[in-house]
């Protein structure tokens, strides 16, 4: 099952940066994994945004949910999921 999430960080700004630098390593070191086993497909960034476009490539909405809950930066997160289907015009 694909899906399309946006991805907005927030995080605090008081947050120490010592804080902040750990947190976003343990966050590129979960989506590095996690495209390694290809459940995340693709990753851009939004341009002049903290914020990404990701697909994912997931079994259940169920996964998909553990895995989005599972980000290091989840908690200063909102996000916007969209399921894709198949479009009958593409030639993939």
């Amino acid at each position: 099952m694909l899906y399309l999430v946006r991805m907005d960080v927030h995080l605090p700004h008081d947050m120490p940066s010592a804080q902040a630098d750990e947190i976003k390593a343990r966050e590129k070191a979960y989506s590095q994994e996690l495209q390694r086993q290809g459940k995340w497909q693709q990753l851009h960034r939004v341009v002049g945004e903290y914020a990404n476009y990701s697909v994912f490539d997931v079994d259940s909405h169920d996964e998909l949910h553990t895995i989005l809950s599972g980000l290091p930066l989840f908690p200063y997160m909102t996000m916007k999921v969209t399921a894709l289907a198949s479009h009958p015009s593409s030639i993939r």
